[in-house]
């Protein structure tokens, strides 16, 4: 890209936020900021907004909007305010900004990022439900407007670095030419040793205590029972025009090899680094060139061993209703997804177990597998579909009232 990028973040106070902002702020001759949002973490914003000379943010209601006024600086001239779920979507077709990090985490985030690449922008995505839950009409979005797009993701964004792109990130017609399988590498969580039977009881605490990346709530929970892995499948299905049956996925408790790509020829390409965040951040506001992350060297003998094992689905039965879901089709997949938000929200709130979030899924694909499955043709028949799954998932007997 050629001049000042101007970049929207979306969920600028979340972890990938944050770790943006902070790239960002390593290159004020390529980088500006022109807007940030954010959901609850109203003072953060606010410092952040300083700190950048944000233009715009984005506050979900009048009350934050209200908040935001009392702790900005009298002595300083406001961003412009802008308040709800259209403002977002709004902000990321805009064309005063040419870049859009999706980083709101779950279907809220999906209007915003679909905008962006109705728009032609470069959106980087780290918004799993664009592609979870309406893959078809996101890379459909980004090939008929020209936009372009960059995973997010580590290992999506590893895979990417591995396949031939020719310094273009459109979406594919079809898989990459001689390609013959994609690995996601899995950290395995904070539960790898343990035993499925043994986790009934374990805490939101326990489960967000990821062991080697720093994450929010959701996703760390996501990760521990590798849903967030099986959501990957789905996206790398989209995202590089995949058949399920040929993507696998692998434990690698280092999270050092952040994903592999397999070529007919038997060689394998894989893309190496820290468990930083930052590192993949930078490549997508970079590309095609490479930028300084602010990520530190790589020490491989430091690391002393790099182990690999296969998944075990009686260990991590989300993985495996993913893989289910995925072969099902889209309905199934705004259903898991649907779903997993649901009982992850209600483990958070010690409404339900650990065990409970796959019981619940599965009940729901149980539900879905009843239902003739409509085309989803619209953002409204995928919306749609996201609240009748949420609805039957809610009013689960496993979520205590």
């Amino acid at each position: 890209m050629v001049g000042v990028s101007r970049v929207t973040v979306l969920g600028s106070t979340g972890s990938i936020g944050q770790s943006t902002l902070d790239v960002i702020a390593r290159h004020p001759d390529k980088f500006s900021v022109y807007a940030l949002s954010a959901h609850s973490r109203i003072d953060q914003l606010a410092q952040q907004a300083q700190s950048t000379r944000a233009q715009v943010v984005i506050v979900p209601d009048r009350q934050a909007a209200l908040r935001f006024r009392s702790v900005w600086p009298a002595s300083l001239s406001s961003p412009e305010i802008r308040i709800g779920a259209q403002a977002l979507a709004d902000t990321a077709a805009e064309s005063q900004c040419d870049v859009v990090m999706a980083a709101i985490v779950g279907a809220a985030g999906l209007p915003a990022a679909l905008a962006a690449a109705q728009s032609g922008k470069r959106v980087l995505l780290a918004n799993k439900e664009a592609l979870v839950a309406a893959g078809s009409l996101f890379m459909a979005a980004v090939r008929d407007h020209g936009a372009e797009l960059l995973p997010i993701d580590s290992e999506h964004n590893a895979i990417f670095q591995c396949l031939p792109h020719d310094g273009r990130a459109s979406a594919p017609a079809g898989p990459a030419a001689g390609v013959r399988r994609l690995i996601l590498t899995a950290s395995g969580g904070p539960f790898r040793t343990r035993q499925w039977s043994e986790l009934n009881d374990v805490s939101p605490e326990q489960a967000c205590a990821h062991p080697n990346w720093s994450m929010g709530r959701k996703i760390s929970v996501d990760s521990a029972t590798m849903l967030n892995k099986g959501l990957e499948v789905i996206e790398a299905h989209w995202l590089f025009a995949m058949p399920a049956e040929r993507i696998s996925v692998v434990i690698h408790p280092q999270s050092v090899v952040h994903s592999m790509v397999e070529y007919e020829d038997g060689s394998v390409l894989a893309q190496l680094g820290q468990p930083d965040m930052r590192t993949p951040i930078a490549y997508g506001l970079g590309f095609p060139e490479r930028i300084d992350s602010g990520v530190g060297m790589l020490d491989l003998a430091l690391a002393g061993r790099l182990d690999f094992a296969a998944p075990d689905v009686k260990q991590f039965p989300c993985l495996n209703l993913s893989f289910q879901a995925l072969k099902a089709g889209q309905g199934a997949c705004i259903a898991l997804n649907a779903a997993n938000e649901i009982a992850v929200e209600s483990f958070l709130n010690r409404r339900t177990s650990y065990t409970n979030i796959a019981r619940i899924i599965e009940h729901t694909l149980d539900w879905h597998a009843g239902f003739a499955t409509p085309a989803f043709n619209s953002l409204e028949d995928v919306l749609a579909a996201d609240q009748m799954a949420r609805t039957f998932a809610g009013n689960s007997s496993l979520v205590s009232r």
